[in-house]
């Protein structure tokens, strides 16, 4: 049995979820639905595999924010989450990289790392090395002028700590820029890569080992041990490098992502509201945190 919470935008969803229900209704398939409160709608279908069930639910809702599980959806003990492109609105290497003029050429490798075409470490290093000598004032004018949250995020961090979640802040980005977006969004920890500096300017290295992939997977599984038994946790990225956090996660959600990242997990916002994770996971807007 899988279990889907799909949210949606179009007036004729009612409509469209009959659809769906048809859909999936063949063979010795069955499907059945319900309305619950957020304007949310849960599926439960027997005998459909989840790729299936994910491309029917592209198919018949179209631009969605959905979660897949094969057991009762509740409030996860750990939320762990990339910050660029996903809990802000930018990839913070590429803005800096606006600075030193070379912000086209920087945005392209990130482009084809987080769509998995390049490796993660050695593009990292390599648009790292390109910000050599650029004065690291620029690091906080890039923070002050280009780096906000994503729609949602805030609620979505102190709901969950509300309720007893403890919250990382886990990135392929810099410890220079995710320090002050955790501090304003309410996470705990922040596990990232930090730029190194001297006299005044970058050096084109980085001071420490790199925070890549297996840095985030391995970062949730010692989220996860020191919780115990029973708990659950949900994960939010957006590129290639959270594909083995997202699948480690019993709630991997993807976040408007690459194509790669969205088919690695078994939930996604495509609407642009983090506050959507809330809806899917049933907690009530009169519980949310607003700030």
């Amino acid at each position: 049995m899988l279990i889907a919470r799909v949210l949606a935008d179009c007036e004729d969803l009612s409509a469209r979820i009959d659809v769906l229900l048809e859909a999936l209704s063949e063979g010795d398939a069955s499907a059945d639905a319900r309305e619950l409160p957020g304007n949310v709608w849960e599926v439960i279908v027997e005998g459909v595999a989840l790729e299936d069930l994910r491309g029917a639910i592209d198919t018949h809702v179209g631009v969605s924010d959905a979660l897949i599980v094969n057991h009762k959806v509740r409030i996860p003990k750990l939320f762990i989450s990339d910050m660029d492109s996903t809990m802000i609105s930018a990839e913070c290497i590429d803005e800096l990289a606006d600075f030193a003029g070379i912000k086209d050429r920087v945005a392209d490798i990130t482009e084809r790392a987080m769509r998995g075409e390049l490796d993660f470490a050695q593009a990292l290093t390599e648009r790292v090395g390109l910000l050599k000598d650029l004065p690291a004032q620029a690091i906080q004018d890039c923070l002050d002028q280009r780096i906000a949250p994503m729609k949602g995020a805030k609620v979505l961090v102190e709901t969950l700590k509300a309720k007893g979640c403890r919250t990382v802040l886990v990135t392929g980005g810099f410890h220079q820029f995710a320090d002050p977006v955790a501090e304003q969004l309410g996470f705990e920890r922040v596990v990232a890569n930090r730029l190194a500096v001297a006299d005044g300017r970058l050096t084109g290295g980085l001071d420490g080992p790199i925070c890549d992939s297996s840095t985030k997977k391995a970062t949730l599984i010692e989220e996860m041990a020191a919780l115990g038994e029973g708990a659950v946790a949900l994960a939010t990225g957006d590129g290639a490098n959270d594909i083995p956090m997202i699948e480690a996660a019993a709630y991997g959600v993807a976040f408007e992502a690459k194509p790669k990242a969205r088919a690695a997990a078994n939930g996604w916002v495509d609407r642009g509201d983090l506050t959507a994770v809330l809806r899917l996971l049933g907690v009530a807007e009169s519980d949310w945190v607003l700030t």
